[in-house]
């Protein structure tokens, strides 16, 4: 599995404008072939800041959307940011949930 997240810093008069794009993108990101799931989240400590989560079942359909026209979109967001975006691509290996917790936790 790939995990991406994006951060981004909107321009505070350009907030709404990060904020239709993120909407336009989400669902139909989420319909792409190997989209596990995509997240848009706002940061709730400054109200500029987002945050894009999204898994991928493997490395080619992140690519495939990497070279796609909504991840262009989102590269063309740039304009309307403090900063530019940080990505971060992880490739997980191995996952664990919440029955390693109640073993850790002896429950």
């Amino acid at each position: 599995m790939i995990i991406v997240r994006i951060t981004m810093n909107a321009l505070a008069e350009k907030r709404k404008e990060i904020m239709q794009t993120l909407l336009s993108i989400i669902e139909p990101t989420k319909n792409d072939r190997g989209c596990l799931s995509f997240h848009a989240f706002r940061n709730i400590e400054d109200k500029n800041g987002f945050d894009l989560v999204a898994e991928w079942k493997t490395r080619e359909y992140l690519d495939q959307y990497i070279r796609s026209g909504r991840f262009s979109v989102l590269l063309g967001t740039k304009s309307l940011l403090s900063e530019p975006p940080q990505i971060e691509i992880h490739t997980i290996s191995h996952s664990e949930g919440m029955e390693t917790v109640n073993t850790v936790r002896g429950k």
